[in-house]
This record gives C-alpha cells, structure tokens and sequence, in this order.
C-alpha cells in the first residue's frame, strides 16, 4: 500500500525553490520532478533483479496526481509479476510502430511508390484517388492480416450502391494488388478479392457514343459554328473540338498538351509535329502526333489566344488547363449529348482510315497510340511508320474539310 504524500494542492503550487530540479515523494517510488522553468514530469523508481530502474509517466498538470498514482500501481503489479516495466513500455511501443507499418494504407502506400514510376501520371492520380477516397477511411487503419472477405467485400460495396460498377471493379483490382504485395512482404496472409470473385454487380462496358459517317459533316458544320449565334461558345473551345477531330488523340491528352510539346514550322503547310511525352500517355510511351496545315493553323490561332500561358488550352486561370468536361459540355451544348464524345473522333477516324483501304492498319493503330501486345516488352520507336503516317494524317484533315462540305 503506497504512503500518499503529495496532495493536488501541493503539485499545483509545486516550484523549484532554486534548485535546477526540486524532487517531491509521494511513496513506493513516485516522484513529481519540478523543474527550474517550471515544468513537472512524473518519474517512478523502481528494483528489479537488485538493480534501480525508473521510468518517465509524463507531464504534469496533463497526467494528474491520481493518474501518476494509477500508473504506480500498474507497474507495481508488473513488479509481482517478475515483468521489467521498462522492457513491457519497449516491446509496446515496438509492437505499435510494427502494427502502423502493417496496417493497410501504410503497406498501400508502401505498394503505390513501388509502382507509381511505372505508370502514365493520369493512372497515378486515378489510382491514388480511389484508395484514398473509397478504401484508406473504411479500411485504412485496419492491419492487413487481420481483413476478413466480409471487410474487404463492405467497402467495395459502398462503391456499387453509388451505382459506380465500373469503379467498384477497379478498386477491387488496386486492393487486390495491395493484398498480393502485403504477402509478398510478409506482412499478409490472403488476397481476399480472390474470394470475392462474382460477389459484384457485373459491370457492363457501354462503349463511348460517336456519330456515323453519315452524320460526321453535320457534326462538323455544328462545330465550326459554335462561337456563334445561337450557341455563342468561345472561340478557344470551337478550335479545340475541330484539333481533337484533326489529330484524334484523346482528350485528356489535348487538354494536357503545352506550347513545349510543340514544333510548329513558319509556313503552316509544311505542317508540323506534336511530341506527347510518355508521362501523359496512356500507354506511358512517347507519343508523336503529325501535324497536317489545318491542325497548325489552328493551333497559331489558340497560341494568340493562350497569351503567355503555357498551356495550349489555358482555363479561366492562365495556369491550369482547361477542365475535363469542358469540350464534353460544348458537345452537348451542340446537341450531342448521348451521341458524341471527344473519344468519339478516335472511333470515327479509325473506321474512316480502315474502311478506306489506304493505309497499313499497323499505321492507323500507332497513330492511335495502341501499343502491341507483342511489343510492350519491345524497344519502343515513337517514330514507327512517321513518314506513312504523316501521309495519313494529311488525308485524314483533307477527308474532314471535305466532309464538312458536304450537303
């Protein structure tokens, strides 16, 4: 039974009377350290195997005279036990540190540096935007041996009943990767989406909308008029939807694209060339785009626009492009909604230039940045096929300024 000596009063009004450290008893070990600038710290003595040990049990006036007391009284009945109080607080603290570093965002984030430099900087985002906002909140603090199926299979499922399938699929396939490399580290047991196979909603794949041949001249006609009456649209918008038709990349790929990407010659009809650096590429691989005369004259006209803005299509902040929805909304504003898309130019330029009979599919699908199977593992040559597809593409902007003259 320990001799309580000190009393809330006495630790409160508690001073150093001069000395560097004042040390006050309350019994069976337990001292109050008073210091000269005023600061209090609990310390507990203590013998264990004839020798002295003591231990710090924190700061005064946050650990309180009868918390000090408590804690005592824990590490005397460690004491009766034969347990080294001090070597318990070690392996606890050992055990926490070992416990965070397994927990499921610490080994995710742990997988995601190991990967993320093999990815396109589009997937890097997407990839760490779905953990963070759909899984790290759910099961980010949970050790990664301890999941369950059941676990894994509720967070996912919060995606599902957002009627988001696609995403639900997608993260299951990034948590499925986490699980694998929490085994390969030896840090997990089981890749619980394993058994989740056939647990989600189906998704089904809906390919994007894009008009028919038939209906391309119209579309275009649309497009040319969009800075005017009725629709009055800008003018930055209207050159970008006829640039997206031009070159067909995809659209985060123009919206991303700055002036340094750019070799534009003096003379528009030399035509020029648009260099897409692996980083914003899907495929991660270097990307060259020909420039036909109609694509260069209309990018002179967006570089008068954009000012000093390094970017192509500047936003309403000269240093952020454009947003994502931005040439989406202008095709709806155009009446397009459901019908056409700006991924729809890449389907209607390849069934155009297939159906032609013109040219080598190999040059259709490298201007379309698909990458091989076969050649993924490969030396990849950006410049594969340029002098073709160049030709190709300067048919492709004659085969639109026809079209649209349609009737």
């Amino acid at each position: 039974m320990a001799t309580n000596l000190l009393s809330p009063l006495e630790v409160k009004n508690a001073h150093s009377q001069g000395k560097a450290i004042r040390k006050l008893k309350d019994g069976d070990g337990l001292y109050l350290w008073v210091y000269a600038d005023g600061s209090k710290y609990w310390r507990i003595r203590y013998w264990i195997t004839g020798k002295e040990k003591s231990l710090s049990l924190g700061v005064s006036p946050k650990v309180t005279l009868a918390d000090a007391r408590k804690r005592r009284a824990e590490i005397h009945d460690q004491l009766q036990q034969g347990l080294d109080p001090g070597s318990e607080r070690k392996a606890a603290k050992a055990a926490a540190v070992l416990s965070s570093a397994n927990t499921f965002e610490a080994v995710a984030r742990e997988w995601y540096g190991k990967q993320v430099g093999t990815w396109a900087e589009s997937h890097a985002v997407d990839v760490k935007r779905r953990l963070e906002r759909n899984i790290y909140p759910t099961l980010g603090a949970r050790p990664i041996a301890d999941l369950t199926p059941p676990e894994v299979l509720a967070a996912i499922r919060k995606i599902e009943n957002r009627g988001a399938t696609d995403l639900a699929h997608r993260v299951m396939g990034v948590v499925g990767q986490v699980l694998r490399y929490g085994i390969a580290t030896g840090r997990g047991e089981r890749d619980h989406t394993a058994d989740l196979r056939g647990a989600l909603t189906p998704h089904v794949k809906s390919h994007q909308p894009a008009v028919k041949e038939k209906a391309l001249p119209q579309l275009l006609r649309d497009i040319s008029q969009y800075d005017q009456a009725p629709t009055n649209g800008d003018k930055q918008t209207r050159l970008a939807l006829q640039l997206l038709a031009l070159t067909f990349v995809r659209t985060s790929e123009l919206i991303g694209a700055t002036w340094e990407e750019m070799t534009l010659p003096e003379n528009p009809d030399d035509g020029g060339i648009w260099s897409i650096p692996g980083a914003r590429m899907k495929s991660g691989k270097d990307h060259l785009v020909p420039l036909a005369p109609q694509a260069v004259r209309a990018l002179n006209e967006l570089k008068i626009l954009a000012g000093d803005s390094k970017w192509v299509l500047p936003g309403r902040n000269p240093s952020k492009p454009i947003s994502n929805n931005t040439l989406l909304f202008a095709l709806y504003r155009l009446g397009y909604r459901g019908k056409m898309t700006g991924h729809g130019f890449r389907a209607v330029a390849s069934t155009a230039l297939n159906e032609s009979n013109l040219f080598d599919p190999d040059w259709i699908e490298r201007q379309l940045a698909h990458v091989p199977a076969n050649q993924v593992a490969a030396a990849y040559n950006r410049a594969l096929y340029l002098p073709h597809r160049k030709k190709m593409m300067a048919w492709w902007s004659e085969y639109l300024d026809t079209a649209i003259k349609t009737v």
